[in-house]
């Protein structure tokens, strides 16, 4: 009798050992599923004002995912946002540099300019999320452009200036790479080139299949 009782706790307690790993098992098989599923990440790396980047980015002929993570390192979605230097809104841009892409768009009667027509009076303010994307969007087109296609070095030149940059690469102290950022000797604009990049790196993975952020074809 008192041989038999002791054999049973132990085949319990197996049991329970056996269940507890199957149950573990599961939901880990669960949690990679999960975690595997572009809903899941979508969720973990949201884009806020989806169709502002959209719209804008097309009208500028820049890729709205490179809008959205400017916008992610900028201000982190909030357009009421002001930094310390007076920039405003999700791209934070200057006053006197959103004069200035806006007098250079009121010329065009198509694609930023002419959206920037369409805009509704009170809808002209710089925090205006309409407003400020599309003048930002207009902005890093022209940068790239300036920079003969040199997405990287427009982006540095988005923080530290198109002059300045341009000194760097004249002068040799930085050959506009990606893999090469630590030579920018600025390290504000070091930091701000790499997040960006990363966050466009996983845009790109996260919403890259999806039409909506993709520019048309050019026929």
């Amino acid at each position: 009798m008192a041989k038999t009782s002791g054999r049973k706790p132990k085949r319990t307690f197996f049991l329970s050992l056996s269940l507890r790993q199957l149950i573990a098992g599961v939901l880990l098989i669960a949690v990679l599923v999960t975690i595997s599923t572009n809903g899941f990440w979508r969720l973990m790396y949201p884009i806020q004002y989806q169709a502002q980047i959209q719209q804008s980015a097309r009208f500028a002929d820049v890729d709205p995912l490179l809008i959205a993570s400017i916008i992610r390192v900028e201000s982190k979605f909030r357009s009421e946002d002001v930094s310390h230097a007076g920039a405003v809104g999700l791209m934070q841009l200057m006053p006197q540099t959103a004069e200035w892409i806006a007098e250079m768009l009121r010329n065009q009667t198509s694609g930023s300019g002419g959206a920037l027509r369409k805009l509704p009076k009170d809808a002209k303010k710089l925090a205006s999320p309409e407003y400020n994307i599309l003048i930002g969007s207009w902005y890093v087109k022209s940068l790239i452009d300036d920079f003969h296609g040199n997405v990287v070095a427009a982006v540095a030149a988005y923080n530290a200036g198109p002059r300045r940059v341009s000194q760097w690469l004249r002068d040799g102290v930085w050959n506009g790479k990606l893999q090469d950022i630590d030579e920018i000797p600025v390290g504000e604009t070091r930091h701000f080139v790499d997040r960006v990049f990363y966050n466009y790196d996983l845009y790109k993975k996260i919403y890259g299949g999806d039409p909506a952020w993709r520019l048309p074809a050019k026929g």
